[in-house]
């Protein structure tokens, strides 16, 4: 019995084990082989030839400002009352429909601009916003 003794067997090995990586490589070539069938359509087709570009029409905006004095302008034309409801009630016919951007001025009062966007809500307008400036 002999408590003190090494065998040769704890060494420091000099060499890289290529075993794992041996084995982490065939993994890969394994399934790039697998994939690469996949990856190909199965039934080749000549597809034709065809140029086509998408029709961007957009629709035009409809600029309502409201001024100080509670006036409103339809794309910079001062309207009445009535004929903005008219007005409103054609834009809202077309198709594709106009937005309605609705500028308003600071001083002018609220119900001017609520007048305003329940004309063009009952005017079928779907597509309403507001214009602000920004702070500086």
């Amino acid at each position: 019995m002999a408590f003190g003794t090494q065998d040769d067997t704890d060494e420091v090995m000099n060499e890289i084990n290529m075993t794992p990586l041996v084995d982490v490589m065939l993994v890969l070539l394994i399934i790039f082989i697998i994939t690469v069938p996949v990856m190909k359509h199965s039934v080749n087709i000549d597809l034709p030839r065809a140029s086509n570009e998408a029709q961007l029409i957009k629709p035009e905006t409809l600029r309502l400002s409201v001024d100080a004095s509670g006036g409103y302008f339809l794309n910079e034309t001062p309207v009445s009352d009535e004929a903005l409801t008219v007005q409103l009630k054609a834009a809202a016919a077309q198709n594709p429909q106009p937005d309605l951007h609705i500028r308003g001025d600071k001083a002018v009062r609220y119900e001017r601009v609520a007048q305003a966007m329940a004309a063009a809500q009952q005017a079928g307008l779907r597509k309403i916003g507001f214009i602000t400036e920004p702070r500086t």
